[in-house]
């Protein structure tokens, strides 16, 4: 497919000029060596990959002498294989010059989690990652912008709407470029090869990992249960492993970027909140894949897995825009009472916005219940602090229903925003 802008190049371009090293991981085919490149071609400079067996073994054998060959901006891609002591070598090198912008390091594995590097590379390198597309990225329209939610308390309407049928083919299609482009056959074979990858290369070969068959089961599980609450428990007793093993094998999912853990919101005036993480598979169809349902089915009112997968659709763009962008992170919230909200934004101020979603395209007054819940106790217990809250759904309306209160099309997430050209 054509080269398509990534909303992270700006901000890549800006910690360019200002670091010495920067690292961008992500996970594996999420585009990270397609933009390198296009650094590359755009800035000169030199680009490698440790994926290839020579580079890998001359760059270990002497690093120093190695990377100090490498015109900047020296782009060193896939370098969690160099391990330690190739990030050692950028630390020896970046220490003895000022240059700015002297190294990109790429990874499919999160550079801050993975045993085989001790080294951090704390004050010399700006860590960014780098997501599958998001809906905007693919359709060539601009990042959304959470500002206007928080400060003008507005959702703009989108240009045109979906109905259910095409949100589940974008949850389906998922947003890795290589399987953006496929037919949904195509797609399903690739998923299967990406999850064999991921786990004979990145996962077993870095980690110890005795068993690789229940970490597959382990997978499957986590697609399952997307959009739901960790449950260690119930994964062990279903999958017949301990609580060791699933912790082991649950960082792993985490540090390859297959799975994103969402905290519970907890602040003094939410003390009663259920303290545990929510967990999402990261791209939905690989979660839709390894599941076996298609957007026909999950099209159908009487899917029940519809409405998780949605939701772990809505919040992987939303942590894939709040990461670019840094202007908010993202929670969930669940008390004892049972008052749950989906998404909680909360920015560096305080202030939040509270989002539900629903795969229902004729949302009802009792899906906004958990907004005016939340907002009504903020309202009481720390004025000023909720911005407003937001009920996205496959249907058109797009339109305030009370008191920093609002129903949108799950498309206002991006197709409220302009092109780019």
């Amino acid at each position: 497919m054509d080269y398509v802008r990534r909303h992270i190049e700006p901000m890549l371009d800006e910690s360019l000029r200002a670091f010495r090293v920067v690292v961008l991981h992500g996970a594996r085919q999420s585009g990270k060596t397609t933009l390198a490149r296009q650094l590359v071609q755009r800035r000169g400079g030199t680009y490698v990959t440790l994926d290839d067996d020579a580079t890998r073994l001359a760059a270990i054998d002497d690093p120093v002498a190695y990377l100090s060959g490498l015109q900047a901006p020296a782009v060193v891609d896939e370098v969690h294989l160099g391990g330690d002591r190739v990030v050692r070598a950028v630390k020896r090198l970046v220490d003895d010059s000022d240059v700015r912008g002297r190294f990109l390091l790429t990874g499919s594995t999160n550079f801050l989690s993975v045993p085989a590097i001790s080294e951090s590379l704390a004050g010399r390198a700006r860590i960014l990652r780098l997501f599958p597309f998001t809906q905007a990225e693919i359709d060539g329209r601009a990042a959304i912008d959470l500002a206007g939610w928080f400060d003008d308390c507005e959702i703009n309407a989108p240009h045109e709407t979906d109905d259910r049928a095409q949100y589940m083919g974008r949850l389906c299609r998922g947003g890795f470029p290589e399987a953006a482009s496929l037919t949904p056959e195509q797609r399903q074979g690739w998923y299967g090869s990406y999850l064999e990858t991921v786990i004979q290369r990145d996962i077993t070969e870095l980690g110890d990992i005795r068993r690789a068959e229940a970490l597959v089961d382990l997978v499957r599980w986590l697609a399952a249960n997307t959009a739901a609450e960790l449950n260690a428990e119930a994964a062990c007793r279903q999958l017949g492993i301990d609580r060791s093993t699933f912790n082991h094998y649950f960082a792993w999912l985490r540090t390859v970027f297959m799975i994103n853990s969402v905290p519970a919101w907890s602040r003094k005036h939410a003390a009663r909140a259920v303290r545990r993480p929510k967990s999402h598979f990261a791209d939905t169809g690989m979660a839709a894949a390894l599941l076996g349902v298609n957007a026909e089915a999950l099209a159908s009112p009487a899917s029940t897995i519809a409405g998780p997968l949605l939701e772990s659709f809505v919040t992987n763009e939303l942590a894939r825009h709040t990461a670019e962008s840094a202007g908010a992170r993202i929670h969930h919230l669940r008390d004892y009472d049972s008052h749950e909200v989906d998404i909680v934004l909360e920015r560096a101020d305080g202030t939040v916005a509270a989002i539900e979603v629903k795969a229902t395209g004729s949302p009802s007054e009792n899906h906004l219940k958990p907004l005016r819940w939340l907002r009504d106790r903020l309202d009481r217990t720390a004025p000023g602090l909720f911005r407003v809250g937001v009920l996205l759904h496959t249907g058109p309306h797009c339109h305030r229903v009370g008191d920093r209160l609002w129903l949108a099309p799950i498309n206002a997430l991006w197709h409220s925003q302009p092109q780019i050209r």
